[in-house]
């Protein structure tokens, strides 16, 4: 099954806020995971996640406002 999230061209002011809402929602998602007191490495293995989706927000936020023009968003979910 295969859900289309976006498609479609977007200013990057556009982009920016759906990437970025989209990140932060994985990144709540893992902070909600961290709150329920899992085991030490499984909080480790989240925290690790959640710098790697910021790292990456900031690499995109730092690319979209340097670009100031349409972008193109193709986003897919694939449930296998």
């Amino acid at each position: 099954m295969q859900i289309q999230l976006i498609q479609g061209e977007f200013n990057s002011h556009e982009a920016l806020e759906l990437i970025s809402k989209m990140i932060q929602t994985k990144i709540a998602y893992h902070e909600n995971k961290i709150s329920n007191h899992l085991n030490e490495e499984d909080i480790k293995y989240r925290e690790t996640k959640i710098k790697f989706l910021q790292n990456e927000l900031m690499q995109v936020r730092n690319a979209l406002i340097n670009a100031n023009k349409n972008v193109v968003l193709n986003a897919n979910l694939q449930i296998a």
